[in-house]
């Protein structure tokens, strides 16, 4: 009983010191943003009154390495990058006292010199009719707390790609509740995953009777999947083993690519249907979503008949597989190529969740450099 309390003991301890720990993070990153938000707004303030040009910043960055000598984060580029994260934000955001400033108001000893943050603006607030984005009050606190908690490497690479409020605000979302890494967020960033999330074609809207569980379904799946970690010497002849094989080989990086609640269950997954034996490609279980979902991989166009056979997939893995808990399994279709008309007509009748997106890897070239460039035997030829 006692080793019982001391190990109870141990965990609470334990996630104590680790929630002050991310407490304390989070308010120095809040800081730090706030520094760099007031950089960015004084170089702003210096470049509109026509006194400072881009090359100053050189010499400006060289000064504050005399002045403090050690000092990180302040080269010309990174400078830049301030000038940009306050030009970028200075609409949505007001000035007002740092929470420094503000747990120090009964401190007598205190300095009464005042830092600067970013809070919600009062027009934000406010301006619902407004044309331009702006924070609404319903969802200020949230977004101002995602905010504060994403990194200045994140923010730089959210502005450098993502151009709306609405993009942004996504990204910086996501960060903060999944806890992405700036590699993970380069990677979502590169697949437009803001663009493609909800867009899978599919039969959900007949498939899935429970409102929330058919939205959910809808946000988890994309209509491509960027899979540049797989290399193909020649594009013209994919295998499907080959790329299940690659895809097996970097599976954490698959999983970054579907969706940090999926969970592997395994690939060439056996079903045993009146003594036959079936093998789904992938198999995978998603903790959102509580069910399975089959990924069938497909290195051509979609065709119909693929349709049917996945409906055959999801049937034995609902009868053989599925808890008694949890929801009906789902599939994804991910072929080269499909064309929405062909898939709308061939999930007309079908009566299992499923939906077809298209894949993309490294192998490929845009189509202009694609007629530029020799395809693969000519060079073999030329090479001897």
């Amino acid at each position: 009983m006692q080793l019982k309390i001391y190990t109870q003991t141990i965990k609470e301890l334990k996630s104590a010191i680790l929630i002050s720990r991310y407490k304390a993070a989070a308010l120095a990153n809040k800081e730090l943003l706030t520094l760099y938000f007031n950089v960015g707004k004084l170089i702003t303030e210096k470049t509109e009154q026509g006194k400072w040009g881009d090359k100053i910043l050189m010499e400006l960055s060289a000064d504050l390495q005399v002045e403090l000598p050690g000092l990180k984060g302040f080269s010309a580029s990174n400078i830049k990058r301030m000038k940009a994260f306050y030009q970028a934000w200075f609409e949505h955001f007001t000035i007002g006292p740092s929470v420094t400033d503000q747990l120090d108001k009964n401190n007598k000893k205190a300095s009464k010199t005042k830092t600067l943050l970013i809070s919600p603006s009062p027009t934000d607030q406010l301006d619902n009719k407004s044309k331009k984005s702006t924070i609404s009050p319903s969802v200020t606190d949230q977004f101002a707390y995602c905010f504060y908690v994403t990194s200045f490497t994140h923010h730089t690479q959210i502005l450098a790609q993502a151009k709306t409020f609405e993009e942004r605000k996504f990204y910086i979302t996501k960060i903060a509740t999944e806890y992405w890494s700036v590699s993970t967020l380069q990677h979502h960033l590169a697949n437009k995953l803001f663009k493609k999330k909800g867009k899978l074609p599919n039969n959900f809207d007949k498939a899935i009777e429970n409102q929330t569980l058919r939205a959910k379904a809808l946000q988890t799946f994309k209509d491509e999947y960027l899979l540049d970690y797989i290399n193909i010497e020649d594009a013209d002849v994919e295998d499907e083993k080959v790329i299940e094989n690659e895809i097996v080989r970097n599976i954490k990086k698959f999983i970054m690519s579907i969706g940090h609640d999926f969970a592997f269950i395994g690939n060439q997954y056996r079903l045993l249907v009146a003594e036959e034996e079936f093998f789904i490609d992938l198999l995978f279980y998603n903790r959102k979503l509580q069910c399975l979902v089959a990924f069938e991989l497909k290195s051509g166009k979609f065709k119909p008949a693929y349709a049917v056979q996945m409906n055959f997939y999801l049937s034995a893995l609902d009868e053989q597989v599925k808890q008694k808990h949890e929801e009906p399994s789902i599939g994804i279709i991910l072929c080269k190529e499909k064309n929405n008309k062909i898939v709308e007509f061939s999930f007309r009748d079908v009566r299992k969740a499923m939906g077809v997106a298209t894949y993309r890897t490294n192998a490929e070239l845009p189509a202009k450099y694609r007629k530029a460039l020799p395809n693969v035997n000519t060079l073999k030829k030329l090479m001897g």
